[in-house]
């Protein structure tokens, strides 16, 4: 069963109003940006990203000075 979001009932009682389809027009390219924001939001909240781990590099064979024998 598909789950529906909280908002569709309020954006859907937006559209079907005359004052909710103006201010929707008005403020489509806001509601758009805000509405990807949330999204954005929501999907890194719930999936946590793991960290990487600073690892050290191997340490290097460092040249004495002296021949080998």
């Amino acid at each position: 069963m598909i789950r529906m979001h909280k908002l569709v009932p309020l954006v859907g009682g937006l559209l079907l109003s005359k004052g909710g389809r103006r201010m929707a027009g008005r403020h489509a390219g806001k509601l758009a940006l805000a509405t990807l924001a949330y999204e954005v939001w929501r999907s890194r909240r719930a999936t946590p990203q793991a960290k990487p781990q600073k690892t050290r590099p191997a340490p290097r064979a460092r040249w004495s000075g002296r021949r080998p024998s």
